[in-house]
């Protein structure tokens, strides 16, 4: 069984020291509520942040590490006072926090917080890179570690890496705002997994990765550099048999049997949240007053029970939300409220368990209107406390338990007279419909509930690295490249054939940002001037472009994909005779796409048009290419031209002229020579079809492919150049 880390800001056990003495509190909050069975059925370590007092000698801090480690199986990290303001406080909550929820009036892009979001992120990471050990799972949670995955990636490739968000995603038009939306995409790519609460989420992620990044979705699957990250929507559920069972529990009902008896037969309307500006708790509290103000016939007859639990209370915008909200209790008590009836019933605190559930089993209504909320469990806990009888659940339609939970009254909390209205459906609801509403929707929780949702996620772990395993259906592993290792030296002669972009160096916007480093450079002309030794560099790009990177190197040349030859030092030669007469048909076609789709162009080449649409918008673009496909069939039939889709470009070019033929003329054909031929896209699988069986055939990335081998990346193809020239030198 493979062992579990679990990654979170925060460690599930708090430490204290009280008159001296050290205490360690296990917190039951939902997610390490929900991976308790996972924990305990396989060898595991939660990896957090500590918070420890900031009072504890060093013996002290040793103590509470080995305690952590040894008896809760948490490994903590240490994070300066000075990270955790700018990370913590500063990045994680006046910047994704309140952008993530749509509320961009209260954002502060300051760099210094971005600048401890990356160093805290990179503390974590570290401390798990030295814990990690192959075969483990790594389990991710939420938005102040969005750059993790990426960071441990980069250092272990092979990793099984999970990550969960459990707050909303942003739309792109309004994740665009954040100058750091191209890192956080980065790092949330670098898992195998991106899982979300609803599928707008993951439609948000998948919107912005393909915007920022250019990675296509392929059904929820998106490639990147080779690999495929799956993006899957798992709403999380809570421990339904816990709160059912606790509201029959003696706590439970002397709390509810008391706030029944304190309410003189009014009917309660509930509300519980954290104080926090995405929970709309002033817009309730002007909805509840309104509410009076319209139906006078429920005065005295219901009373709202606020239930606000502290939150952030030292910063001062959560400050003036608890004084606007103290005042709106005193506005609509005193509006209101008479000798013996009191409208809202205000309690600023957190309350233990079972109390909480007795609030919950005492109201008629729950009233749960977030502006914005990832899920809100609440919402659920209500339900699952009120299993069996009854009670009515008003919800906002912003809150991502609105997906799940159906039969609720559903209201816009922006919409003050739909709230108001929504009320007064709740408290005239019919007992028999209120019984049918909470049966069908315990029903879904109970089977939908916080184990489930922890199980579904390691279970789409473990099918997202079949999915890669499938994709690369033979990567070329180290015995693999071992043996190609050996078979070279073993050899006097060798071909190496080696397309251009995408599988020695990493796509670029513009072709002229695309010209080789000094690094390559001294690899290829090291691998040329090996005896026996041939290096071929086979490419889409023009003539000029390759004379101008490779002309002083000893390197057989290949342009236009097949179109132009050159041997070491020689002159091109063209692969069949030059016609252009085609072009006239085909421009205007691409001329029109290029003129819909802003940020695209034409490149223009002796043998080719292509179309270059990586800067464009990507839905104009598909919508572009399709339609230039279409036009474009009839006339590569009649005019004997091959219409090809490549990485972000659609090229028509002369029929018959292809890598393939090219290749076959610059590689052994006796099984005396050594042969590598390596590729990325769909221009390449000409080479690996005519290459010969003894031939190393490897394929850059994933997806269908006729080479006998993958890798992950154009770093790996160079990591193993460099592996050959060492061995032949």
């Amino acid at each position: 069984m493979q062992r579990l880390i679990s990654v979170s800001n925060r460690l599930p056990v708090q430490v204290e020291k009280r008159r001296g003495v050290l205490s360690f509190r296990t917190s039951a909050g939902g997610v390490a509520t929900g991976l308790s069975s996972v924990l305990k059925s396989r060898e595991s370590v939660w990896v957090g942040w500590s918070d420890t007092p900031s009072n504890l000698s060093d013996k002290e801090l040793k103590t509470v590490e080995n305690v952590l480690r040894t008896e809760h199986g948490c490994l903590p990290v240490t994070l300066s006072r000075r990270e955790v303001s700018g990370f913590y406080q500063g990045f994680s909550n006046s910047v994704l926090w309140p952008l993530f929820h749509h509320m961009t009036v209260f954002a502060e892009f300051e760099p210094e917080f971005w600048n401890d979001y990356k160093s805290a992120n990179q503390r974590f990471a570290d401390v798990i890179i030295g814990e990690y050990k192959p075969g483990d799972i790594i389990w991710i949670h939420d938005y102040q570690l969005m750059l993790l995955p990426g960071l441990i990636r980069e250092k272990i490739p092979d990793a099984q890496i999970g990550f969960f968000l459990h707050i909303p995603f942003p739309a792109f038009e309004m994740f665009r705002i954040l100058p750091w939306r191209r890192e956080l995409v980065d790092g949330l790519l670098g898992a195998d997994l991106v899982a979300f609460h609803t599928e707008d989420y993951a439609h948000h992620f998948l919107e912005s990765a393909k915007r920022l990044r250019g990675v296509d979705d392929r059904f929820g699957r998106l490639e990147v550099e080779g690999r495929a990250v799956m993006v899957r929507a798992l709403p999380m559920g809570i421990d339904f048999k816990r709160y059912r069972d606790a509201a029959d529990t003696p706590a439970a009902r002397r709390e509810r049997d008391g706030l029944l008896s304190a309410s003189a037969g009014a009917k309660v309307i509930l509300s519980v949240d954290r104080l926090d500006y995405t929970k709309g708790i002033p817009e309730r509290l002007h909805a509840f007053d309104a509410f009076l103000e319209r139906y006078p016939k429920w005065r005295g007859k219901v009373r709202l029970v606020a239930l606000t639990v502290p939150s952030r209370t030292r910063v001062k915008r959560y400050l003036e939300l608890k004084d606007e909200v103290d005042r709106l209790v005193g506005v609509v008590n005193g509006r209101w409220g008479t000798v013996d009836w009191t409208p809202v019933s205000y309690m600023y605190r957190s309350l233990p368990f079972e109390r909480l559930v007795g609030l919950y089993s005492a109201a008629a209504v729950g009233l749960v209107t977030p502006l914005r909320d990832g899920m809100n469990l609440v919402a659920k806990e209500f339900v699952a406390a009120n299993s069996g009888g009854t009670g009515v659940l008003v919800l906002s339609e912003m809150a991502g338990a609105a997906q799940e939970l159906t039969d609720v009254v559903m209201v816009n909390p922006y919409d003050r007279n739909m709230v108001i209205e929504g009320i007064a459906e709740a408290l005239e609801m019919p007992e028999h419909e209120q019984i049918s509403r909470l049966d069908a929707m315990s029903a879904h929780l109970e089977t939908h509930d916080v184990y489930r949702w922890a199980h579904e996620f390691i279970e789409a772990l473990d099918a997202a690295r079949c999915t890669q395993l499938a994709l690369t259906e033979h990567p070329l592993n180290p015995e693999q490249r071992k043996r190609l290792l050996v078979d070279a030296t073993a050899h006097g002669r060798r071909s190496v054939i080696l397309d251009y972009d995408g599988t020695l160096v990493p796509f670029a916007s513009r072709p002229e940002d695309a010209a080789p480093d000094g690094e390559l450079l001294m690899l290829l002309d090291g691998l040329a001037v090996t005896k026996g030794t041939s290096v071929t560099i086979l490419s889409g790009r023009d003539r000029d472009s390759l004379d101008r990177w490779f002309g002083k190197l000893p390197v057989a040349m290949v342009a236009e994909h097949g179109a132009w030859l050159k041997e070491p030092f020689d002159d091109w030669v063209a692969a069949a005779p030059l016609d252009e007469t085609w072009k006239e048909d085909v421009r205007p076609i691409l001329e029109r796409a290029t003129a819909h789709a802003p940020g695209s162009f034409i490149e223009e080449k002796e043998f080719s048009l292509v179309w270059h649409y990586r800067n464009a918008d990507p839905d104009t673009a598909e919508e572009r290419v399709r339609t230039a496909s279409e036009a474009l069939g009839p006339i590569a039939a009649g005019r004997k031209l091959a219409l090809l889709e490549g990485a972000k470009v659609l090229e028509v070019k002369v029929d018959g002229v292809d890598k393939g033929r090219a290749a076959h003329l610059h590689m052994g054909h006796s099984e005396e020579e050594f042969v590598l031929i390596a590729g990325d896209d769909r221009t390449d699988e000409s080479m690996f079809e005519v290459a010969p069986p003894w031939a190393w055939t490897v394929k850059v990335g994933s997806g269908r492919t006729r080479a006998k081998f993958s890798v992950d990346s154009w770093r790996e193809v160079r990591a193993l150049l460099g592996e050959l020239l060492e061995v032949l030198g």
